[in-house]
C-alpha cells in the first residue's frame, strides 16, 4: 500500500507518484503544515479546493496536547482532522532543536519540559514510533538530532552518530509494530539525513540510513540559519548519496526559489508554514511577487490578488476589501489570504511538475523567480 515511482526526469528533477494507504500523490509535492492537527484558519474542504494533496502534522505538539492516546481513541489523525488524504507526521526532532532551552539530550533519549504545562517528558526513538503509530499518519519520521547552523564539526558529527543510532532503533520498533498504525493501515518510515554543510558527514549519515532500506529519506538540518550557498551545496550531494528509487523530502523549506533549487537537485517533497503564516500576516504569494496588504496603496484597489487565480478569495474579493479585513482585525482576512496562498503553492508545484514533463524546467524556473522578485520589490 506504499510505493514510489519516478515516471519522468528532466536533468535531476523528477516527476513521480507516491502511493499511500490514503491515496496517491503527484510529486514534487508541497505539504502545508497542520502543527496541532489543523492547518490554521482553513477547513479540510478549503484545503481540498486549494489543490492540497498531503498535509503534515507534528507528533511533538500532538503528543503534548491532546495526547497521542486521545487522538487514537478519536479514530486517528485522518478522522481527527477530517482529512481523508495522505498525512505525514514529523517526529519532534526539530522541536528538540528549537526548544533547546527546555531539554537535555543523551544517547538514550531526550528529556524536556513541556512548553504547554511544564511536565517533564522523555522522548526516545521507541517512544517516537509509538506516538506516531497511535496518531496513524501514512508517513512517519525517525527521531533525530538537528544541530544548529553554527555548531562546530564535532557537534555535527555527534548528531550524525546519534541520529543514525536512533534511526536504527526507530526501524527496529517500526518493524515490530509491524509497520502498521493503531488504526490498522501500513505506515512508511522515513530516515533523516544530518551532517550540516560537511560532505563527509552527509555521506556517512546517508550510508547509515541506506543500510536500513527505508521507504524514504529526508534531508534534515537545513534551513536552520545557514547561508543559502551551504544549502545549495548540500542539495548538490544528495543525488549521489540517496537511492534514486525512494522519495526525497527536504524538511521545512517553502520559499519558491528554494523549492525550485531543490527540485532541480532531485527533491520530491516539501513542507513549510509559509502559506498560512504569511497569510495570517497579510502577505499574499502571487506569480507577480508578494503583495503586502497592509500597504496603503491597496486601499482602493478593486482587483483580485491575482487576475487569473481561481481560488475562492480571488473569485470574490478585491485587494481593497482584503486590506480592510486586516485593518479591522476581521478573522476573514487571514482565512482568505491563507486560502489564496495554499492555492498558489499547489499551482506552483503543478507548474513545476508540468515543466518537468515538458522538459522546460531549466528555462522556466529563472524567469518565474525573476518575475516574483521584481514584483515583490515593487510592492
Amino acid at each position: 500500500m506504499f510505493a514510489f515511482q519516478v515516471t519522468q526526469t528532466s536533468g535531476r528533477a523528477r516527476l513521480g507518484t507516491l502511493t499511500t494507504p490514503h491515496g496517491a500523490v503527484a510529486t514534487p509535492v508541497f505539504m502545508p503544515v497542520g502543527t496541532a492537527g489543523s492547518v490554521k484558519g482553513v477547513t479540510p474542504d478549503q484545503l481540498r479546493a486549494a489543490g492540497v494533496q498531503m498535509v503534515l502534522a507534528n507528533a511533538y505538539h500532538l503528543m503534548l496536547r491532546p495526547g497521542a492516546e486521545t487522538v487514537e481513541k478519536l479514530g486517528g489523525l485522518h478522522r481527527f482532522m477530517a482529512w481523508d488524504a495522505p498525512v505525514l507526521t514529523d517526529s519532534g526532532g526539530y522541536q528538540v532543536f528549537s526548544l533547546a532551552h527546555l531539554r537535555r539530550i543523551d544517547d538514550r533519549a531526550v528529556v524536556f519540559q513541556s512548553h504547554v504545562d511544564g511536565r517533564t517528558i522523555t522522548l526516545s526513538p521507541e517512544d517516537a514510533m509509538d506516538v506516531q503509530r497511535r496518531l496513524g499518519a501514512d508517513v512517519i519520521m525517525q527521531l533525530d538530532e538537528c544541530p544548529p547552523a553554527d555548531a562546530d564539526k564535532g557537534a555535527v558529527a555527534q548528531a550524525v552518530r546519534r541520529s543514525a543510532d536512533w534511526a536504527r532503533r526507530c526501524e527496529e520498533t517500526w518493524a515490530r509494530q509491524p509497520a502498521a498504525a493503531a488504526t490498522g493501515h501500513p505506515q512508511a518510515l522515513f530516515g533523516i539525513q544530518q551532517g550540516g554543510s560537511h560532505k563527509d558527514l552527509r555521506a556517512a549519515s546517508a550510508a547509515a540510513l541506506v543500510k536500513l532500506d527505508l521507504p524514504g529519506y529526508a534531508i534534515g538540518g537545513v534551513s536552520v540559519g545557514e547561508e543559502k550557498s551551504a544549502v545549495r551545496a548540500v542539495l548538490e550531494w544528495i543525488d549521489e548519496l540517496l537511492p534514486p528509487d525512494r522519495p526525497r523530502y527536504l524538511m521545512g523549506v517553502g520559499e519558491p526559489a528554494d523549492i525550485l533549487t531543490a527540485v532541480a537537485a532531485g527533491v520530491d517533497m516539501f513542507d513549510c508554514v509559509l502559506p498560512t503564516r504569511n497569510g495570517r500576516n497579510a502577505e499574499a504569494f502571487t506569480w507577480g511577487g508578494r503583495i503586502r496588504l497592509r500597504n496603503a496603496r491597496w486601499t482602493d484597489d478593486d482587483a483580485p490578488l491575482e487576475a487569473d487565480c481561481t481560488c475562492y478569495a480571488c473569485r470574490h474579493f478585491s485587494r481593497g476589501a482584503l486590506r480592510h479585513y486586516f485593518q479591522a482585525r476581521e478573522m476573514l482576512g487571514p482565512t482568505l489570504v491563507s486560502i489564496h496562498n495554499l492555492h498558489f503553492f499547489s499551482a506552483f508545484l503543478g507548474a513545476i511538475r508540468q515543466a518537468i514533463a515538458d522538459g522546460t524546467l531549466a528555462s522556466a524556473a529563472p524567469a518565474w523567480i525573476a518575475r516574483m522578485e521584481a514584483g515583490t520589490n515593487g510592492q
